[in-house]
C-alpha cells in the first residue's frame, strides 16, 4: 500500500476476498444464456468472447510469472541480483484484480457503447488505427501521466505502492491502487473507443491490443533480459520504439528516469533517459547461468503440488501446502503438467537462495511420491538422481543434499549407491540424517521419561531410539519385529530402556510413514505426535498436538525467501535442506549418506551457530 493512501486506493470488491469473482456471474450467465437462446444471426460473438478472453489473459500472465521465476532462479541474463520476500508476494497477490475490472468494463461497453456489439472478427483499418493511436497519443500521454505520478503528492498517495517492489516480477506491472487503474484504462481505451465509434472495430483488434499491452507489461517487469542484441543491430532505430526489461528495471531502481510506457522515444526527447540503460542491457545479456555452491534435490509430491512450487502460483507457493477444493477445476492444466513432466523427464531448477556467501539452488525431479513407490520406476528415478549429482558437480557445487524420497533405503540405500558408483565424486552427498536426529531429540518436551516409536524404521528412527535410550528415556514399540530389529541393532547398549508395549497411553509419539489411522485414533487426549519421516501424518485428532516434520527456523540473513517448503510454515526449512547449507558453511569434506552418520552434537551446534533455530513444540506454544 502507498505510504499515504489516497481515495480509491482499494478495489471495490476487496471485502469479498477470494469470492470476488462472484460479481462476474450475472454477466457471464447473461452472456451464455443469450448465446444459447438467440438465433445464429442474432448471437453476439463479441459478448461471448469476453469471458474466455479474460481466462486467456490470466493464463498469459501466469506463463510469464512461471518463466520469469524459472529464469531468475537459474541466473542467466538476470538484471537485478536482489531477491524478493514474502511481503512482496502478499502485496502482489491480487494481480488479477485488473483483469476482473477490465472484464466488467468490457461487458458494460459491449452493452451500452454504440458499435461495440456484433463486431466482425477482422478489419485491417481498425488494426492500423489502433497501432497509430497507441504509438502517438497513448505513449505520449502515459509518459506525462507517469511523470505526474512521481510528483511527491501523487507518489506518496498512489504510485509508491507500485514502487515498493524494487526487484520486479511480471505481475508487478499491474500492482497499482484502484484509482491508477482507472486512469490507465481511460488511456488505453483511446484506440479502442476510436475504432468502435468510427465503425472500424473488430474482435481481433481488441484482443490483439490488450494482449500486446499485457505482453509488454509482463516483459518489462520480468527481471531477466530476453531481447536479442541482433534486433537493434539490424534496425538501430528500434531502440526508440521498443523498451527492454533492463530499461524499465532502471526505472524501479533509479525512480527518476525511464518513464516511457513501451517506447523509449519520449525519454530521449525529454531528457529522462538513464545513461546506464545500454550498459545494463549489454551486461544482462552477457550474464551466464549462476553456479550454485549447494544443490538441494527434491521432487514433486502430488499432481497438484506443481501449483505450490515457486514456479507455479506465487500466492499458493507462499503458504504451506494444502489440498484446495478448486483444484478440480484445473484438472486440464494438472493433466497437461503431468504429461509434460512425463515427456520432459529432466530435473529442473525450482528456486535459489543465498545465505551469507553460499548460493543454494533447489532442483526438482519430475516424479511424484506415488512413482517412488513403484518398483518399475526405481531404475529411472535413480538415473535422474545420478544425472543431477553429476550435473551439480560439473557446475561446481560443493554439496548436494537429498530431499524427500530421493534418499530412500530401498531406492538407493540412503544415497550410498551413488558414492559407491562414483568413488571419486567431488561433490559431497548429504542426507541430513544427523541433523534430523538432533532436531527430533530437541523437540521432545523436557521432563519426558518415555516415548512411543511407531512407523517404518529408518536410519533416523534407529539413531533417535538409540540416543533416547542412552539418555535414560524409555522407548516403547508395538510390534515384535520392530523390537527385534532395534534390540539387535543396539546390542547391550539399550540400557534396558527399549520395551515392547501394547499400551496407547504414551503422551509423546515419534511417528513415521506406517502409522495407521486406527493407531492414531487410539492415542490418548493431548498426545504429541512428532514425525521422524519426510512426510507428515494426516491430522485426524483435534484434541492432540502435531509437530512438523524435522525442520528449523531460518536466519533472517537467508535471502530470496518467498515460498514455503511443502507443508512447512514461512521461513522454515527442512533439516535435509539445512544440512547441505551447514555442510558447505563448515567446509566439511565428507559424505553423510548410506549407513554412515555425522556427529549429531557437532551438526546441531553448527546449525545453531549459523542462525538456524529450533521450532517451538505445539504443546509448549499453547501452554
Amino acid at each position: 500500500m502507498a505510504s499515504k493512501p489516497g481515495i480509491l486506493t482499494d478495489w471495490p470488491w476487496t471485502p469479498l476476498g477470494s469470492f470476488k469473482y462472484i460479481i462476474l456471474i450475472p454477466w457471464i450467465t447473461e452472456s451464455i444464456y443469450s448465446f444459447i437462446v438467440k438465433d445464429e444471426k442474432e448471437r453476439d460473438l463479441t459478448n461471448i468472447f469476453i469471458f474466455p478472453f479474460m481466462l486467456w489473459r490470466m493464463l498469459h500472465n501466469q506463463l510469464w510469472i512461471s518463466l520469469s521465476r524459472y529464469r531468475t532462479a537459474k541466473g542467466s541474463n538476470r538484471i537485478v541480483d536482489k531477491g524478493i520476500e514474502f511481503d512482496q508476494v502478499d502485496r502482489e497477490r491480487n494481480w488479477d484484480d485488473q483483469i476482473l475490472f477490465n472484464a466488467i468494463l468490457f461487458y458494460l461497453g459491449n452493452k451500452y457503447i454504440p458499435g461495440a456489439s456484433h463486431l466482425p472478427v477482422w478489419r485491417s483499418d481498425g488494426v492500423i488505427i489502433t497501432m497509430l493511436l497507441h504509438a502517438g497519443p497513448v505513449e505520449l500521454l502515459y509518459y506525462w501521466l507517469h511523470r505526474a505520478l512521481h510528483h511527491h503528492y501523487l507518489y506518496s498517495r498512489y504510485h509508491s505502492h507500485h514502487h515498493s517492489s524494487i526487484v520486479t516480477e511480471p505481475i508487478t506491472s499491474v500492482i497499482h491502487p484502484f484509482a491508477e487503474h482507472i486512469a490507465y484504462f481511460a488511456l488505453f481505451a483511446i484506440p479502442l473507443l476510436t475504432i468502435l465509434l468510427s465503425g472500424a472495430g473488430s474482435i481481433f483488434a481488441f484482443a490483439a491490443y490488450v494482449t500486446y499491452v499485457d505482453l509488454m507489461n509482463n516483459m518489462g517487469h520480468c527481471n531477466f533480459e530476453l531481447i536479442p542484441e541482433c534486433l537493434f543491430s539490424i534496425f538501430p532505430p528500434l531502440k526508440y520504439f521498443m523498451y527492454t526489461p533492463s530499461f524499465h528495471s532502471l526505472h524501479h531502481t533509479q525512480f527518476r528516469t525511464n518513464y516511457s510506457l513501451f517506447m523509449p522515444i519520449y525519454d530521449y526527447i525529454y531528457g529522462t533517459m538513464d545513461k546506464s540503460s545500454d550498459t545494463l542491457y549489454e551486461n544482462s545479456l552477457k550474464r551466464k547461468e549462476e553456479s550454485p555452491n549447494v544443490v538441494h534435490l527434491t521432487h514433486l509430491t502430488t499432481p497438484e503440488s506443481i501449483y505450490h512450487l515457486r514456479l507455479g502460483f506465487a500466492s499458493l507457493a507462499s503458504k504451506p501446502y494444502s489440498s484446495t477444493w478448486y483444484f478440480w477445476l484445473l484438472w486440464p492444466v494438472t493433466l497437461w503438467s503431468m504429461m509434460l513432466t512425463w515427456i520432459y523427464g529432466r530435473t529442473f531448477v525450482v528456486e535459489r537462495n543465498r545465505l551469507y556467501k553460499i548460493r543454494l539452488q533447489t532442483w526438482a525431479i519430475p516424479k511424484y511420491k506415488i512413482q517412488y513407490r513403484m518398483k518399475w520406476q526405481k531404475e529411472f528415478i535413480n538415473n535422474l538422481i545420478d544425472e543431477a549429482i553429476l550435473k551439480a558437480e560439473d557446475k561446481g557445487a560443493r554439496v548436494l543434499s537429498l530431499g524427500l524420497m530421493n534418499q530412500g533405503e530401498e531406492l538407493n540405500r540412503y544415497g550410498g549407491l551413488y558414492v559407491h558408483k562414483h568413488p571419486q565424486l567431488k561433490v559431497m552427498l548429504v542426507d541430513g540424517s544427523s541433523l534430523a536426529v538432533a532436531v527430533l531429540l530437541n523437540s521432545i518436551p523436557k521432563g519426558t521419561t518415555q516415548v512411543l516409536l511407531r512407523g517404518n524404521l529408518t536410519k533416523v528412527a534407529y539413531a533417535v531410539a538409540f540416543a533416547l535410550c542412552q539418555k535414560g528415556i524409555q522407548v516403547a514399540v508395538f510390534r515384535e519385529d520392530e523390537y527385534e530389529k532395534l534390540n539387535n541393532s543396539f546390542g547391550t547398549k539399550s540400557e534396558d530402556k527399549l520395551v515392547l508395549s501394547k499400551s496407547y497411553s504414551y503422551k509423546t509419539w515419534l511417528v513415521g510413514d506406517e502409522l495407521t489411522e486406527s493407531e492414531q485414533r487410539k492415542a490418548t487426549k493431548g498426545t504429541l505426535f512428532i514425525p521422524f519421516s519426510q512426510f507428515p501424518p494426516k491430522k485426524l485428532r483435534k484434541d492432540c498436538f502435531y509437530h512438523t516434520t524435522p525442520a528449523m527456523q531460518t536466519p533472517m540473513e537467508l535471502e530470496n525467501v518467498d515460498s514455503c517448503e511443502n507443508w512447512l510454515p514461512r521461513r522454515v526449512m527442512s533439516v535435509w535442506r539445512i544440512a547441505g547449507l551447514v555442510h558447505a558453511l563448515e567446509g566439511w569434506e565428507e559424505h553423510e549418506c548410506g549407513y554412515t552418520m555425522s556427529n549429531v552434537e557437532k551438526v546441531w551446534e553448527a546449525s545453531v551457530k549459523h542462525g538456524f533455530q529450533p521450532l517451538r513444540v505445539p504443546t509448549q506454544s499453547k501452554s
